[in-house]
């Protein structure tokens, strides 16, 4: 058992505990709605409730390397306040909150009916019931933060706003952003119920932006997690960085203190790009065109002309009619032997947002990379991907947005803390 078992366990008061309940349905007590409860681990797939926590404190925040759950909810907030110390406040509230939520807590003890029938739960309660479902949530401060509060000269160089990339076609509702919350579960409910408390918590100090929500994770952050398919039916990263492989997240993925500004040590910076994918016009195009603007094949996910999805990239070999991966396909382009090494650790989400005013899916990638300089290297891998990617007759990029996410916390440490020192 893990201190957090201790913990949760030890508590008091006499509400509903979302681990508690679990605890309670397992020993065969006789609740009401125990049936329904069971019902919805086994349908959400929901893990065991002492094997299902990923620890919210550390070196590096969770939820970057973490392997990646199926499901996300993205908020961007801006900030409304003018007062430092009532947003330092905020974090501190969300620091605390969040802590509670990713051990399958409610956002405060009995908060959703223990306040009586005469006040506002300060928990929404739609989790109740619900496992932790290996809930991580990750913050990240955007270029704006650093214009108040007095912290110009904490901003880091490598914060700059992302510059517009060819055939960008962003809407400013959907970009940008003061700073943004990544919440990512194994159940929708428990990631949007994350969100949905800690924006509540931040009426009158922040105001969402804009949000996004996710299912079935885009790359595999684990080397125990299978390679997933994207929208267009292709394995996607399989080239990903591996949380297995601590020297290569030291060079590309976590910030050094003495890299530029040493709140930052031990952080990432966090890039955003919604990315609509024109699924009608991709859906009608042969199989071999499909291979030949990505690179690879679609069954195996093998590159062209061999026959491992792992088997490295051969981008010298020829067959009859030229080059077996296309000059301008998609894996070449992005691949770190075309880009001088430069690597970046994905972790994307497919969204399905309905469909616009032309009966069009509106569907895509959002797309996250966390790198430990965006200027270095999202800005030309994209630069790369947007001049002559034959990808791009069937993508649109509609939304973008960096942030800086500081390292992770220690004891008694919040959200923010080596910033606002």
């Amino acid at each position: 058992m893990s201190s957090q078992d201790s913990k949760s366990t030890g508590s008091g008061g006499s509400g509903f505990s979302r681990r508690r309940l679990f605890g309670a349905v397992g020993a065969g007590a006789a609740l009401v709605g125990v049936g329904a409860i069971a019902g919805n681990a086994t349908a959400t797939g929901s893990e065991s409730p002492t094997s299902d926590i990923v620890e919210f404190r550390g070196n590096h925040q969770a939820g970057i390397v973490t392997p990646a759950q199926d499901r996300m909810h993205f908020v961007a907030f801006d900030i409304t306040t003018e007062s430092r110390d009532e947003f330092v406040a905020l974090l501190r509230k969300w620091t605390d909150m969040a802590e509670r939520l990713t051990k399958g807590e409610e956002t405060f003890e009995d908060g959703a009916v223990g306040a009586g029938e005469y006040k506002p739960p300060s928990d929404t309660g739609e989790a109740l019931g619900l496992a932790a479902s290996s809930l991580t949530l990750t913050i990240g401060f955007g270029p704006g933060l650093f214009d108040r509060f007095g912290l110009a000269d904490k901003k880091p160089a490598s914060l700059a706003e992302l510059q517009h990339f060819p055939a960008d076609n962003l809407d400013p509702a959907r970009s940008g952003g003061d700073l943004c919350i990544q919440a990512c579960a194994n159940d929708p409910q428990v990631a949007v119920h994350a969100i949905r408390n800690l924006a509540r918590v931040g009426f009158g100090t922040v105001s969402v932006k804009w949000s996004q929500l996710g299912f079935g994770r885009t790359s595999s952050t684990s080397t125990s997690q299978a390679t997933p398919r994207n929208l267009f039916g292709f394995k996607d990263g399989t080239a990903n960085l591996k949380a297995e492989d601590p020297q290569m997240l030291d060079e590309n993925v976590w910030v050094d203190p003495a890299d530029d500004q040493e709140w930052m040590g031990g952080g990432s910076y966090l890039v955003a790009r919604r990315i609509r994918m024109l699924i009608e016009s991709w859906d009608r195009t042969t199989l071999k065109e499909q291979e030949r603007v990505i690179g690879r094949s679609k069954g195996t996910g093998a590159p062209l002309g061999l026959t491992d999805e792992f088997d490295a990239l051969d981008l010298d070999s020829k067959g009859p009619d030229g080059p077996l991966i296309d000059a301008d396909a998609h894996v070449r382009l992005a691949s770190k032997e075309e880009l001088g090494g430069i690597q970046i650790l994905r972790r994307g989400y497919n969204f399905t947002d309905g469909s616009d005013g032309f009966g069009h899916l509106d569907a895509g990638l959002f797309f996250i990379a966390y790198c430990r300089d965006p200027l270095t290297q999202f800005v030309p891998l994209q630069l790369a991907l947007a001049r002559t990617d034959l990808l791009n007759e069937y993508i649109q990029h509609v939304g973008s947005a960096v942030f800086a996410c500081p390292p992770g916390l220690g004891e008694s440490e919040y959200w923010g803390s080596t910033l606002f020192a």
